[in-house]
C-alpha cells in the first residue's frame, strides 16, 4: 500500500495481505520494552508499525488517548515520530513512562551492578519494616498468607534498595523489573514459587529488561528519532481537549488506541491471587496510588449489565478527541464486544453521532470493502453474555471527521 499520510483524502484505505497479516499477527508481544509487563488487552507491536507507517510520516504526531501498555507509544518512538499518551490508570502511565524513556550505558550498567547485590541478599537483610500507609490501605491484601507473605517479603527487600540508585529514571526500570517479577510470582498463580526461584527470576527479567532497554535506545539512535520523548499524561481521554501539552501540539495523523470494550471488563488494576482473590500490589510496587473500581477503567463493572453508562462516557471520550482533531486525522482503533449483535452497531452509531465517519478498507487486489477482525487467543477477562461470540474477536475501525 502506498504511503497516505501525505493524502488529504485518505479513502480508500487499501491493505496488501502482508500488512493485514501484520494486523492479524498473534505472536506474543516481546522486543525493544514491549515486554517489561503483561498489562492487558495489549495489542501487537506488528499492528501498530503497520499503522504508524501507513498513514503518518517522521515527526508527526501519533496520539493514544487509552494507552495502556503504551504499544503505540514505544513503536511511534522508534519510527521518529512524535506521540502523546494518556491513561485514566496510573500504573499504566508509570509503564509508559518507563518503557519510553531511554537510559544510557552508564545507567544500564549500573543497574546491573545494583541487581547483582540486591539479588544476592535474603530475607534476613530484611530489616526495614514494610511503610504502613501501604498496609493500611490495601495494598498488601492477600499478601500475608503462608504461601505469599514470602513473597511479600522479597519484594519489600528490593523496594528498600530502589533508592541506591541514582536517578529517578533507574529507580522506576528497578521498579518495573520488581513489578514484573511480582507479576510472575502471583498473578494468576496456582503454586508460589519459592524465593530462591524469585530471587532467580528477578535476576533472569532484569536481565531481559537491561537487553530490551538498550535494543530500543540504539534503535532510537540508528532511526533519527525524535528526539522529543513521548509526552505520557494520566488523565481521563474525556479531558483530552483540556491538556495545555496537547493544545500546544499540532492535530494529530494518527489516533491509534484501544479503548475499553463493551461489556467486557479487565482488570487492569489488580492481580489475582490463588484464583480470583484480588490485590492492588502493583500500585504498591510502582509507588503509584489508586482504590479504584474496575468500572473507573472500563466504563463499567461485572454487576451491572446495563451498557448505557458505557456509551456515554465512550461519548465524552471521543468528543475530546474530535475537538483536538482536523480533517486528516485518522483514527484506528481495536474493540471487542462481549455482544456484537447487539453492541456493534450502537458503537458505531455513537461515533456518528459526534462526528465521525467509519472508513471501511478495500481488500488488497478487489474493490470489496471488509473490516479487518483479529482473534486474539488466551485472553483473561470477564464478558457479560458468555454465551456469545468470544469477546477474544476483536474488529479494527477506522474513522475520520465527516
Amino acid at each position: 500500500m502506498a504511503n497516505l499520510a501525505n493524502n488529504a483524502e485518505i479513502e480508500p484505505i487499501v491493505f496488501s495481505s502482508d500488512q493485514i497479516a501484520a494486523i492479524r499477527c498473534q505472536k506474543p508481544v516481546l522486543g525493544l520494552t514491549h515486554g517489561f509487563y503483561r498489562y492487558p488487552a495489549r495489542f501487537s507491536p506488528q499492528l501498530a508499525r503497520t499503522l504508524i507507517e501507513a498513514f503518518t510520516n517522521p515527526k508527526d504526531l501519533v496520539l493514544d488517548p487509552f494507552c495502556g501498555g503504551a504499544t503505540t507509544l514505544v513503536e511511534a518512538a522508534t519510527m521518529g515520530r512524535k506521540s502523546i499518551g494518556i491513561d485514566v490508570n496510573p500504573l499504566a502511565i508509570f509503564l509508559a513512562r518507563v518503557k519510553t524513556q531511554p537510559l544510557g550505558t552508564k545507567e544500564l550498567g549500573l543497574i546491573r551492578n545494583w541487581t547483582n547485590r540486591t539479588s544476592a541478599l535474603t530475607l534476613k537483610h530484611h530489616e526495614k519494616p514494610s511503610e504502613v500507609k501501604w498496609e493500611l490501605e490495601g495494598y498488601h491484601k492477600h499478601l500475608n498468607d503462608q504461601t505469599t507473605w514470602r513473597v511479600k517479603k522479597s519484594l519489600e527487600l528490593l523496594l528498600a534498595q530502589v533508592c541506591e540508585l541514582p536517578n529517578t529514571t533507574s529507580q522506576a526500570f528497578a521498579r518495573c523489573a520488581i513489578l514484573r517479577t511480582g507479576q510472575w510470582a502471583l498473578d494468576g498463580r496456582k503454586n508460589i514459587p519459592s524465593v530462591k526461584e524469585f530471587r532467580s527470576q528477578f535476576r533472569d527479567v532484569v536481565a531481559e529488561m537491561l537487553k530490551g532497554m538498550s535494543e530500543f535506545t540504539d534503535t532510537l539512535r540508528n532511526f533519527n528519532s525524535t528526539k522529543v520523548p513521548p509526552i505520557c499524561i494520566h488523565s481521563s481521554a474525556s479531558e483530552i481537549h483540556l491538556k495545555e501539552l496537547i493544545k500546544e501540539q499540532d492535530a494529530p495523523k494518527l489516533v491509534l488506541t484501544s479503548p475499553p470494550y463493551p461489556g467486557v471488563h479487565i482488570l487492569y488494576h489488580r492481580w489475582q491471587i490463588h484464583g480470583r482473590r484480588e490485590t492492588p500490589a502493583p500500585y504498591w510496587i510502582a509507588n503509584e496510588l489508586d482504590g479504584n473500581s474496575e468500572s473507573f477503567y472500563t466504563f463499567g463493572n461485572r454487576q451491572k449489565h446495563d451498557t448505557n453508562v458505557y456509551y456515554e462516557s465512550l461519548k465524552e471520550c471521543f468528543e475530546s478527541i474530535r475537538a483536538i482533531s482536523s480533517k486528516q486525522t485518522m483514527v484506528a482503533q481495536i474493540v471487542g464486544f462481549s455482544d456484537p449483535k447487539k453492541q456493534f452497531r450502537r458503537y458505531l452509531n455513537t461515533l456518528s453521532d459526534i462526528g465521525f465517519k467509519e472508513v471501511i478498507p478495500l481488500l488488497s487486489g478487489s474493490n470489496r470493502q471488509g473490516r479487518i477482525w483479529r482473534n486474539v487467543p488466551r485472553r483473561r477477562w470477564y464478558a457479560e453474555q458468555q454465551a456469545t461470540l468470544s469477546s477474544s474477536y476483536e474488529v479494527l475501525l477506522f474513522h475520520r471527521l465527516g
